[in-house]
């Protein structure tokens, strides 16, 4: 946040037209006072910072050693590595299952659960779902491999960070947070957020809440995943409030 308001405003922006406050999307609610009872647009970026998955120390990926942690706020709730260590292979199994659809969510929950108490670092879990892998599935290949110790720590991370249940209280929120005809576009990055972002907006349409949807999702062309690698799994989506609707 720092950072994003020293750049705008070295770009013009005054305390008129810039208000930052650091807040979780599901309180977005909070702040329909501060807009004047609603926003014009509301845009929401699903996706984790650059800047956390860069920073070793933030626990975010297994390219550098770091610790285990995956936290956003690391000043709350407790890291991946404490929650590994405290729930059973058949919680663990479940949370990769749901939060990343890891096909081999059954044979990486039982190698993390067995070695749980050794694992503390990025390197470490990946370490144990590579070997895991590699002993029990004929024939894997380093980039299945790799996939699933992506989706691994995915799973932790948005367990650890209560992400789904964020952005479902967000997106029941989103009608009252908007003023009529007023605009609201989500860029997901997994399926498990694009999938509730599409049943949500369908449901709100289905309830004369939203006149319009998007119907076909917008996505990265070529050039922009070429000039942004990270934007290749990037899904827009957006919908407008029906006219004269009450909150």
């Amino acid at each position: 946040l720092t950072r994003t308001k020293t750049r705008l405003r070295a770009l013009g922006f005054t305390d008129k037209e810039l208000v930052i406050r650091r807040i979780n999307f599901a309180g977005v609610p909070k702040l329909i006072g501060e807009a004047g009872g609603g926003f014009d647009f509301i845009l929401a970026d699903l996706g984790v910072s650059s800047m956390q998955l860069d920073n070793p120390a933030r626990g975010f990926t297994f390219k550098w050693e770091g610790p285990l942690d995956l936290r956003f706020n690391p000043e709350r709730g407790q890291p991946a590595s404490g929650l590994i260590k405290s729930i059973s292979r058949e919680a663990l199994e479940k949370i990769l299952f749901a939060n990343s659809d890891e096909p081999y969510a059954r044979k990486i929950a039982r190698a993390i659960h067995a070695n749980r108490n050794e694992i503390s670092t990025t390197k470490e879990l990946a370490d144990i779902v590579k070997e895991a892998l590699s002993l029990a599935v004929p024939a894997v290949s380093s980039d299945m491999i790799t996939t699933s110790i992506r989706r691994t720590f995915q799973a932790l991370r948005i367990e650890v960070n209560d992400e789904f249940s964020a952005l479902e209280q967000f997106l029941r929120n989103l009608p009252m947070c908007l003023k009529p005809d007023g605009r609201v576009a989500i860029l997901a990055f997994h399926s498990g957020e694009d999938n509730r972002v599409v049943k949500s907006f369908q449901d709100g349409v289905e309830a004369g809440v939203y006149s319009d949807i998007c119907h076909d999702p917008i996505r990265p062309t070529p050039k922009e995943r070429i000039d942004n690698p990270r934007s290749k799994s990037a899904i827009l989506r957006w919908a407008i409030r029906k006219s004269g609707v009450a909150g």
